[in-house]
């Protein structure tokens, strides 16, 4: 008869290892963890063939706090949605202009004038806005 293998003796994958050197990493960002040690642990979690082994490597270690999210470009309040809104509109609009200005530089085959640099004057004025303070999210 067959005994079931344990948990902490199935062969580990280098996904698991992946995992394992991910977790490290932000144990590292986290201060759980300096550069020394955080060196001789990937090389442990790289050379571990069984679970157990693997999981030796990180016992000891809370579960590293994930990053926070990258803050907001815009405030969350009307003049942060009114300025989402306008910039998405002025890059929408750019975005067309140049690309019909390519096309009919590239099939005429010679430099057509560049009128979507006008665009530049509402771009310059929404930055104008953004760099006095309106839709910008307070810290």
């Amino acid at each position: 008869m067959i005994e079931p293998v344990h948990p902490d003796e199935l062969r580990v994958s280098d996904a698991e290892r992946a995992a394992v050197q991910e977790k490290l990493r932000r144990s590292v960002a986290a201060g759980q963890l300096d550069l020394h040690e955080f060196d001789t642990r990937v090389q442990s979690a790289w050379a571990a063939r069984t679970r157990g082994e693997l999981g030796r490597v990180t016992r000891d270690l809370p579960e590293p706090p994930f990053p926070p999210p990258l803050g907001h470009r815009f405030s969350d309040d009307d003049a942060g949605t009114a300025m989402r809104v306008l910039t998405i509109v002025w890059a929408s609009i750019t975005a067309v202009n140049l690309a019909v200005w390519t096309l009919v530089s590239i099939t005429t085959g010679q430099f057509v004038y560049p009128w979507w640099i006008w665009l530049s004057v509402p771009g310059a004025a929404l930055l104008v806005l953004y760099v006095v303070g309106i839709g910008r999210p307070r810290r």
